[in-house]
């Protein structure tokens, strides 16, 4: 019904929604007359126009059905529009978005209902019938209806969250493929930049060198203009294709760190190699830092001496370099130093062009190693940078991937069922706990009525046959019990009988006081045969 209800038109929607709730209507009206017939008349054209708003207004449907119940009969249960309320109680908690003006309607539809049962007289028991019907005919369809909402809402934000991801995932691959090209184009500007540097550096020497002729001096201060200018073209090509978060890469250098001093040496920097403390005579015939040391801190290691010596040819030209390793067995580390002296004072002009990046991304490497990077000025007016990396691999990827925070379909999905759970909650919690207060409620008047319902001895010997009713019930319990004990027999047809309890809490005797035309003709204690 509700889907079918759903996938209709507007139109189709009304009509069918008007057909379900007024077919019992019809069955009744056939055999009703005076104040039914005409109640049952008015509900036509009311539930026509509740359809004609119920997607819109569902809570407005629910009204005429509750109020159409209630001109019927007070205790709210007909059998010509519990159709009706069922309906539309189901309705209301497919179509509404929250359930608080539900619960408020369900919480005036008791007041009313209290209101109607002291207006009419019908006693208590009528107003606990009406909440009773009210709790199984409208609440409980309409929690259905609200788990319906809820499911579908978290299945429609589960297919939204799969799509979001599928897009995500197309847009992590087109990340992947550019961050490879900037890796890619990183470390071409490494090598490239560095060789360049040498160049100009060889360039830079021949440009001083006296027993050249003055053009070939000239040449070669073309040449070293020119490698300048390549370099910071190289820098600013490259540039454009570098991210702030390109991971360092995990492949090894090529070759190791005593290759690269020896081709910087080649090319006229005066820099040494001198191995510290715990390197032995087999660690020293490597070209780096020895075969234990892992692929991460190996290369991170290569890049921070690639990277001292270039800012040292570029910025310091003519000054002495000294690279420095070390290794710390007890710390499970290894450090690196590169120093170079001031720039002399008649030497070569240093190279302006810097990217300024170079020790940035170089700390980011040495970070995802696990080691720590620090540069600085040093005391003799030079520079310094120096490097401790770890010993062992994986501690960096260890933390980085605790730290790893969870995904945004995750979170948006863990946030939407977290939503549907506090929802459903409210839509079952809350009938839960007023059907609770209403059992305790209904108990407590119980024992209540039947603790104030209990006729003294004295004053049922003292009634006479033939007093008028009105003086034998001013000396009456304010309480009746509900009815006779089980398995006594029905007094005879016409005569108006009331049942009071001999002792409290006690039902299976009882005094029997009977009336017609207004006075008591019958007393009795009446005993259950059961």
């Amino acid at each position: 019904m509700i889907r079918w209800i759903r996938h209709g038109g507007a139109a189709r929607t009304a009509l069918l929604l008007w057909l379900t709730a007024c077919a019992p209507v019809l069955l009744k009206a056939t055999s009703a007359s005076g104040r039914e017939l005409w109640v049952l008349l008015a509900g036509f054209p009311l539930l026509a126009g509740a359809a004609a708003v119920a997607r819109t207004r569902p809570l407005a449907g629910l009204a005429v059905a509750v109020g159409l119940s209630l001109a019927l009969n007070v205790e709210l249960y007909t059998s010509s529009y519990w159709a009706a309320l069922a309906l539309w109680g189901c309705l209301t908690g497919r179509w509404t978005a929250g359930a608080r003006p539900a619960l408020w309607f369900f919480g005036a539809c008791s007041v009313a209902g209290a209101l109607l049962a002291w207006v009419t007289d019908s006693g208590v028991w009528a107003w606990f019938t009406a909440l009773t019907t009210l709790l199984f005919n409208v609440v409980l369809p309409w929690l259905l209806g609200r788990y319906r909402r809820q499911y579908e809402h978290l299945v429609r934000a589960g297919w939204e969250l799969a799509d979001r991801m599928e897009r995500e995932q197309r847009a992590v691959a087109d990340r992947a493929r550019l961050r490879e090209r900037s890796r890619i184009a990183g470390d071409m500007h490494d090598s490239l930049g560095h060789d360049l540097a040498l160049i100009a550096l060889r360039a830079a020497a021949l440009q001083i060198d006296p027993e050249l002729s003055d053009r070939h001096r000239a040449a070669a201060a073309e040449l070293r203009e020119a490698a300048a200018a390549a370099t910071g073209q190289l820098r600013d090509i490259i540039g454009v294709l570098r991210t702030g978060d390109d991971p360092a890469p995990t492949v090894p250098a090529d070759d190791g760190v005593g290759a690269l001093v020896e081709r910087a040496r080649a090319s006229g920097l005066a820099v040494e190699l001198e191995y510290g403390e715990g390197y032995g005579p087999e660690d020293k015939r490597h070209d780096s830092a020895g075969a234990a040391l892992p692929p991460m801190a190996d290369r991170a290691l290569y890049r921070v001496v690639q990277e001292a010596l270039t800012n040292a040819a570029k910025h310091a030209p003519g000054a002495a370099v000294r690279v420095q390793l070390g290794r710390d067995r007890e710390a499970g580390e290894i450090a690196v130093s590169v120093a170079n002296g001031p720039r002399p004072a008649d030497g070569t002009p240093p190279d302006p062009a810097s990217g300024g990046n170079g020790l940035v991304g170089l700390d980011e490497r040495v970070r995802l190693a696990g080691g720590v990077l620090a540069h600085g000025p040093s005391p003799d007016g030079g520079f310094e940078v120096s490097a401790r990396l770890p010993l062992t691999a994986g501690v960096a990827l260890v933390a980085e991937r605790a730290a790893a925070p969870a995904s945004t379909s995750a979170r948006e999905l863990a946030r939407a069922r977290q939503r549907v759970r506090r929802r459903l909650v409210e839509s079952i919690a809350v009938p839960l706990a007023v059907t609770a207060g209403l059992a305790v409620l209904w108990g407590g008047f119980a024992l209540y009525t039947q603790y104030h319902s209990v006729l003294d001895r004295g004053t049922y010997d003292r009634l006479e046959i033939g007093e008028p009713r009105a003086d034998v019930e001013s000396r009456m319990p304010p309480y009746t019990m509900d009815g006779p004990p089980d398995g006594v027999e029905a007094p005879p047809r016409g005569w108006d009988c009331a049942y009071y309890s001999v002792r409290r809490y006690e039902g299976r005797s009882a005094y029997r006081l009977c009336f017609v035309d207004g006075r008591l003709i019958a007393k009795d204690v009446v005993t259950s045969r059961l």
